[in-house]
C-alpha cells in the first residue's frame, strides 16, 4: 500500500531536537538549525507509481470519493517532503492541516489564561518506564486478539512519542509526567494504534493508514481517551491552547526565539516552550499541533448532537467522512472492529463522555487533576 511508504510525521520531524535544544536553552543560538532523515521512499518515485493508480476504475462512489481524497492528500505530503526547510513548506502544511481561525484561538487564549497548573509536575516516567507502560498495554490487546501486530520501541532518532504505522516510537530522551502515563498510553495504544489496527482489517486497507484529512479527528479522538480514562490535566489541555497560538504565532511570521519568548510569558516552563515551537517550526512551519484542541472541539460538538464514537474506531479517518464511512459499513462492505478501545470498556469513560457532551467549558474536564 503506496500510504505506507510515506513515513510523513517521522520525516518532517527533526533527528537533532534535543542537542538543539541544549544549544537552545543555553543562549549559544538564537534560531536552531535541524537536521532531518533521508525519506525511505523516494517522494519522486511514490508520485510517479501514484499517477499510475487506476482510480476512475473503482465502481463504487463512496469509495472512489474517498479514495480520491487520499490521492490528493498524499500528493500534497509528497510535495511538503521536497519542500522541507523552505517558506513553500508552511504554506503546503496550511493548505493540508489548516491556519489558526478566530475562534478557535479565542478558545486557546481562553485556556491558556484559566487553566492553573501551579505547582512541579512531580515524579517523571523514563522512556524505558513508559515503554513498559505501553507494552503491558499492547499485551492486554493481545489476550482480546492474539494476532494483534502492533508493537513499541524506544530509539535515538525521534523526538517525543509518537505512532508511526503499527509501531509506537518513543524517544531515548522521553521524561514523562508519571500522572500523564496512562492518559499518555491511551492516547498512543488505546486510539491511534487500535485504529490502525482495525482499520487495517478492512477490506478498505487504507482505513489503517489513514483516509485524507484523519489526523484532526484521530488526535481528537485521542484526547477523548485522554479524557475517558480520566487522565486530561490542567497542564495538558494548557499544552493543547500553547500549540494553538504557537500555529498562530508562526503564521503571522514571529521567529522561533520570539515565539518561544511569548510562551515563556504565558507562563510556559522552558523546555517544554522549546518542545512546543520545535513541534510547529519543524521543517518550515508545521501547522499540524492546532489540530489536537480543533479536533476535540469538533468531537465535543459530534457528541452534543447525540452522535457516537462507535464507527469512529473501524479505523483513521475524518469526523466529516462519517456519513460516507457509515454507508459502506451498512452495505457490509467493512467489517467489525477487531478491537474495541479498553478505556471505552470503563463506565466511568461513559459519563465521562456524556460530560463533555454536556459542558461548553472545558476546563471542567480536568477537575480533580492537577
Amino acid at each position: 500500500m503506496l500510504s505506507a511508504g510515506i513515513r510523513f510525521i517521522l520525516d518532517v520531524t527533526p533527528v537533532d531536537a534535543e542537542e538543539q535544544r541544549a544549544q537552545f536553552l543555553a543562549g549559544t543560538v538564537e534560531e536552531p538549525v535541524f537536521s532531518y532523515r533521508e525519506p525511505d521512499a523516494d517522494p519522486d518515485v511514490v508520485d510517479a507509481q501514484l499517477d499510475q493508480l487506476a482510480l476512475d476504475q473503482v465502481s463504487d462512489p463512496t469509495l472512489a470519493d474517498l479514495l480520491r481524497g487520499k490521492h490528493r492528500e498524499m500528493k500534497l505530503q509528497l510535495e511538503m517532503l521536497r519542500a522541507r526547510g523552505t517558506d513553500d513548506f508552511r504554506q503546503l502544511s496550511v493548505e493540508l492541516y489548516g491556519a489558526v481561525g478566530p475562534t478557535l484561538r479565542a478558545q486557546a487564549e481562553d485556556l491558556l489564561a484559566r487553566l492553573d497548573v501551579g505547582g512541579q509536575p512531580g515524579d517523571m516516567l523514563t522512556a524505558a518506564e513508559f515503554l513498559a507502560l505501553a507494552e503491558a498495554e499492547i499485551e492486554a490487546y493481545r489476550l482480546d486478539d492474539p494476532d494483534v501486530g502492533i508493537h513499541a520501541e524506544v530509539r535515538p532518532d525521534v523526538s517525543g512519542v509518537l505512532v508511526e504505522g503499527d509501531t509506537l516510537l518513543i524517544s531515548e530522551a522521553a521524561s514523562i509526567a508519571a500522572a500523564r502515563g496512562q492518559a499518555l498510553v491511551q492516547h498512543e495504544v488505546g486510539t491511534h494504534l487500535v485504529t490502525q489496527v482495525n482499520g487495517a482489517g478492512q477490506p478498505v486497507r487504507t482505513l489503517g493508514e489513514g483516509l485524507a484529512g484523519y489526523d484532526e479527528s484521530q488526535e481528537g479522538l485521542a484526547v477523548l481517551a485522554e479524557v475517558g480514562c480520566g487522565g486530561l490535566t490542567p497542564f495538558r489541555l494548557r499544552q493543547l491552547a500553547a500549540r494553538v497560538l504557537t500555529v498562530h504565532r508562526m503564521l503571522a511570521g514571529a521567529s522561533f526565539r520570539q515565539a518561544h519568548a511569548a510562551l515563556l510569558e504565558d507562563g510556559v516552563p522552558a523546555g517544554t516552550a522549546y518542545t512546543t515551537v520545535m513541534r510547529v517550526y519543524r521543517s518550515g512551519g508545521l501547522t499540524k499541533d492546532a489540530i489536537y484542541l480543533r479536533g476535540l472541539l469538533d468531537l465535543r460538538g459530534h457528541l452534543a448532537e447525540g452522535g457516537s464514537l462507535d464507527l469512529l474506531f473501524l479505523g483513521k479517518f475524518a469526523l466529516r467522512d462519517l456519513p460516507l464511512v457509515r454507508d459502506l459499513h451498512e452495505r457490509g462492505l467493512l467489517r467489525p472492529a477487531r478491537l474495541t478501545p479498553r478505556w471505552l470498556r470503563d463506565p466511568r469513560a461513559i459519563t465521562r463522555l456524556r460530560e463533555v457532551a454536556e459542558t461548553d467549558d472545558l476546563t471542567t474536564l480536568t477537575k480533580g487533576l492537577g
